[in-house]
């Protein structure tokens, strides 16, 4: 699966970050040509306590536990890495998999915020 390049990517965690969730998966989703999916606060019966989200695939709808849980990247590129793969016809991956996708979006983040302070430290002295 291709992935976005990692500014592309670090731009997606700024966004979720900055309170944007729904504009970062809409990137995303047109970096997939794939219809965005749907975001909503609340549970799902039988995950109420054991996830921070679910995505279901028949609603093509991301489950978010509170609002908080919105701005959290890891979660959500995990639960769009889900929608992703229900929506290509691909197997629907595993929830490594979804670790492993969100965290190379939040390893590029960190990698340009690293560089980013070497740059600013620099200028300082």
């Amino acid at each position: 699966m291709a992935l976005p390049d990692s500014l592309t990517q670090a731009r997606i965690v700024h966004m979720i970050l900055g309170k944007k969730t729904e504009e970062a998966l809409q990137v995303l989703s047109n970096f997939y040509h794939l219809d965005p999916p749907e975001i909503r606060v609340g549970t799902v019966k039988g995950k109420r306590r054991t996830a921070y989200a679910v995505y279901v695939s028949k609603e093509q709808r991301i489950y978010a536990m509170n609002s908080d849980i919105l701005y959290n990247p890891f979660v959500m590129l995990h639960e769009f890495y889900h929608h992703l793969r229900s929506r290509s016809g691909a197997h629907r991956g595993t929830e490594r998999h979804a670790d492993l996708y969100a965290m190379g979006f939040i390893d590029s983040y960190r990698a340009l915020a690293e560089k980013a302070a070497k740059i600013s430290g620099k200028k300082q002295t």
